[in-house]
């Protein structure tokens, strides 16, 4: 279930899904909350992005990331 993102906890593996000119996306990678924007939980590395929801990072569900929010519960 995607939760709004202003209740995204600190220092969770979090999915997390953007919104661009596309449509509605759910990122491949895992992210953690920074105190300033949000970073790949994997490489530490800065991502710049306006994330709109989040949920747990499933590791199960690696096959289906990338799918639009649309045809994800």
């Amino acid at each position: 279930m995607w939760n709004p993102i202003e209740t995204a906890p600190s220092g969770r593996n979090l999915e997390l899904a953007v919104i661009d000119s596309d449509g509605v996306h759910a990122l491949v990678f895992p992210c953690e909350k920074a105190p300033v924007g949000w970073k790949n939980a994997v490489t530490g590395a800065r991502v710049d992005i306006r994330p709109t929801h989040w949920r747990v990072w499933d590791p199960i569900a690696e096959e289906c990331r990338g799918d639009s929010l649309q045809n994800r519960s």
